[in-house]
């Protein structure tokens, strides 16, 4: 078993792929997973191997109460000599037992993942615990590479991650701060970069490259506020655009959606047309068809279409606009997070990092200075009661 750790540009991509280089030359199996479908696709893209879901690697099915059961476990464990899993700062508790059930006794185990990120949705604080534990071993990546350091994201997010202020008044490369001083004025800057400057400066778009990132739901500044404001800016009602309206929000064609949870039943055909079932948390596309008719809707997640009945249609809402929690393990050509009088609940040091390394080329952070020194001088995390990590210290003791 094996931890690898780091924050961006220290290289463990790079890594990664020697990893996997050097298992399969030993003519090894080797399995990646990922919490989310977005951070799976990611790893793919980065490793150029097959990553799945964790859901999807053990099998899952759900029972009448909704609760995940899974075909791989110890009876039926995986064929993998090794398994990558990425982004494990976000596994939680429950799922890491079931994914050791379902290892054979001989299978390697890699665990990446960054824990000053935000912790699991769920119960425990797994990546934490077995780092902490002393009692696994652990790689921390921490030089960033001269490629990297070019970049203002990467080095605003080592200076976020230590506490100090990230650059605020550098005017060039890829991190720019526009200082707004009320959360409606943020709001309208952020509306005219996604509707007007962006596009025009730099040939992007929401639906292309763009995401806001938010840190909560309520508020002016708020996901659902801002998807309603960019909702009419970029996709405006029109006798063309047919719509659903859901119990939070109206869905109109052409709209940018995401997918709120994982659904293994929903229906979808590619391009080339193969055809499969699965959407999971997390996935954004576009909504290209409402159809009274058959009552469903169709949207389009890049290379393939899936179909929703009027009542799986529940599980989408709009994604101009999403929550920091909702992007982890994903990545985006520019991030526009707008900061002004965040709650404290969630005026955070991990929240902000999280956020800001989420973008690839362009980072706008739209807001007062206040507001994000407030973010990086608070490091309390959320106080969790875990057992793991005295555990494993117990464990370490007994066999010293």
């Amino acid at each position: 078993m094996l931890i690898l750790t780091g924050g961006p540009g220290t290289g463990k991509t790079t890594a990664l792929r020697a990893i996997i280089a050097l298992l399969e030359g030993l003519g090894e199996k080797v399995e990646i997973a990922a919490p989310t479908g977005r951070a799976a696709k990611r790893m793919t893209e980065l490793t150029g191997c097959e990553a799945r879901t964790i859901h999807r690697l053990l099998e899952v099915r759900w029972d009448e109460n909704d609760t995940p059961t899974f075909d791989r476990n110890e009876q039926n464990p995986l064929e993998a000599d090794a398994l990558i899993v990425d982004e494990a700062s976000m596994v939680d508790a429950l799922l890491f037992d079931s994914l050791l059930h379902a290892l054979k006794p001989a299978c390697r185990l890699i665990l990446v993942g960054d824990t000053d990120q935000l912790p699991a949705v769920g119960a425990g604080s797994v990546l934490h615990d077995l780092i902490h534990s002393g009692a696994l071993p652990v790689v921390q990546l921490t030089q960033v590479f001269r490629q990297a350091l070019t970049s203002d994201i990467v080095a605003n997010a080592h200076r976020i991650v230590v506490g100090d202020m990230p650059t605020l008044n550098k005017k060039d490369n890829d991190c720019f701060f526009l200082e707004q001083f009320t959360p409606e004025t943020v709001a309208d800057t952020v509306v005219d970069l996604c509707a007007r400057r962006l596009p025009a400066g730099y040939g992007i778009s929401v639906f292309d490259g763009i995401q806001v990132l938010c840190p909560g739901r309520k508020g002016v500044l708020g996901t659902v506020r801002l998807n309603e404001r960019l909702q009419e800016a970029l996709n405006p009602p029109a006798e063309d655009k047919r719509e659903w309206n859901g119990e939070t929000a109206i869905l109109r064609e052409g709209d940018k959606v995401m997918h709120i949870k994982n659904d293994y039943d929903i229906g979808w055909t590619r391009d080339s047309g193969e055809m499969g079932t699965g959407v999971f948390n997390g996935d954004i596309g576009i909504l290209e068809e409402v159809s009274p008719r058959e009552q469903v809707l169709r949207v389009r997640y890049d290379d393939r279409v899936a179909v929703y009945s009027y009542e799986q249609a529940a599980e989408l809402e709009p994604a101009y606009a999403i929550t920091v929690h909702k992007s982890q393990g994903s990545e985006f050509d520019a991030v526009i997070i707008p900061l002004c009088h965040v709650s404290p609940l969630l005026c955070y040091r991990n929240l902000l990092y999280t956020a800001v390394t989420r973008a690839k080329n362009l980072l706008i952070t739209v807001g007062n200075r206040e507001t994000v020194k407030s973010m990086v001088e608070n490091d309390r995390k959320t106080l969790r009661y875990t057992g793991l990590q005295y555990f494993l210290e117990q464990s370490g003791r007994a066999f010293a």
